[in-house]
């Protein structure tokens, strides 16, 4: 019996000494060659939590929204549509321009993003490695500075036709790409947020920017739905993250409104509108005055109708894109921007500023120069917020 124990004692340690040895092997550093762009994501925290370790567990949507603070748009990079971001004249983004975004007080960063230029064909659609290391590097400059990121699809709309006679084939290829780009941010906590579509509208069409046809709602929602299905599917912190999911052409529209539909009524699904509200002053710059009472009259009105329709059963809102573009009016800005920030944060709708990189247009940021052409709006959104955060 004495003998038999001693050989099992002796077989157990031989059995750990190459257990550990075949652990030390298959623990080694992998170098990468030089010439691969390589996301670099030893420092990010939140890429290897469990979904039983998330915060969001713990959140409602609309403290989680809260919790967002003001956002910024990161527009016209990514979301060229062209195979280079800067064919739309912003320079290439840097982890320094978004460090000045979150020290400015921004919490969000939204990240358009154009796949089609960097994809293959049918039927797989892959998505080329160096375009999703791109992606990710940026989300991780704003993550390294506790930031939210909203990863989405947007000006993809040549290919997502919401017709009946494309839907089976958009729907496929849907499925396709949001099962890709979900796979490669599935163990990130829950500052990262996926937003299905951006503004998803039959293009060209007399009802592209009025809500669109029945037809165009009812398959806008097949492909929300799709895509979220598709998300889901991936598990690990997909399983419960927070998506966005817009309105027809993310519209404040009646019609839109009226028809849209929360996908498996989802309770992770964070509403998404955009409100260029009103439109000759904010999008077209014909009329550059504002801040008369019947203007906030009107502002106020635009934003009941969003909230009540759409913030029901606890439902959250972002607002994905506003802002105002530059008509040598700085003093209407901002007064624009002060009471349209307030009345977001007093109705818990996350503001996200579309930044176009544009000083003549969208822009408050300039990226070449790392410094805030209009600090005064910038200011004003984030202390909006920030008052709504501590009352």
């Amino acid at each position: 019996m004495r003998k038999a124990v001693l050989i099992f004692i002796i077989l157990s340690i031989k059995f750990s000494f190459f257990m550990a040895c075949a652990q030390s092997e298959n623990n080694q550093t992998v170098i990468p060659s030089e010439d691969i762009d390589m996301p670099d994501t030893s420092e990010n925290p939140d890429t290897d939590q469990t979904p039983e370790s998330s915060d969001t567990l713990n959140l409602t949507s609309k403290d989680f929204v809260l919790d967002m603070g003001a956002g910024w748009n990161l527009g016209n990079a990514m979301d060229t549509e062209n195979t280079d971001e800067t064919a739309w004249g912003n320079p290439l983004t840097t982890k320094a321009m978004i460090d000045e975004i979150a020290k400015k007080g921004f919490k969000t960063l939204r990240l358009p993003v154009t796949w089609r230029f960097h994809m293959g064909a049918a039927p797989d659609y892959t998505i080329e490695k160096e375009w999703l290391d791109k992606v990710e590097n940026i989300a991780n400059f704003a993550l390294d500075n506790q930031m939210y990121v909203i990863i989405n699809i947007h000006h993809d709309e040549a290919w997502i036709i919401p017709t009946y006679e494309k839907s089976e084939s958009v729907k496929n290829q849907l499925a396709k790409v949001w099962t890709q780009i979900a796979e490669r941010f599935k163990s990130y906590d829950y500052h990262l947020i996926f937003e299905t579509l951006n503004e998803p509208r039959l293009e060209e069409s007399p009802e592209e920017w009025q809500g669109g046809t029945a037809e165009g709602r009812e398959v806008v929602n097949q492909y929300h739905q799709i895509s979220l299905d598709a998300i889901r599917a991936t598990g690990e912190n997909n399983t419960s993250r927070k998506i966005m999911v817009s309105t027809y052409a993310a519209s404040s529209d009646p019609r839109a409104l009226n028809d849209y539909r929360i996908p498996n009524g989802d309770e992770n699904v964070i509403v998404s509108v955009h409100s260029y509200f009103p439109y000759l002053f904010a999008l077209e710059g014909t009329d550059p005055t504002w801040g008369n009472e019947n203007d906030r009259a009107e502002l106020l009105q635009e934003f009941d109708k969003i909230n009540n329709q759409l913030a029901t059963d606890g439902r959250a809102i972002v607002m994905g894109e506003w802002g105002s573009t530059f008509s040598d009016n700085a003093d209407d800005r901002l007064a624009h921007a002060e009471f349209y920030a307030k009345a977001c944060a007093e109705r818990g709708i996350c503001p996200i500023w579309w930044d176009n990189g544009n000083l003549d247009e969208f822009g408050i940021f300039n990226r070449r120069e790392l410094v805030w052409a209009r600090p005064e709006i910038a200011d004003a959104i984030v202390q909006a917020i920030e008052n709504a955060q501590s009352e």
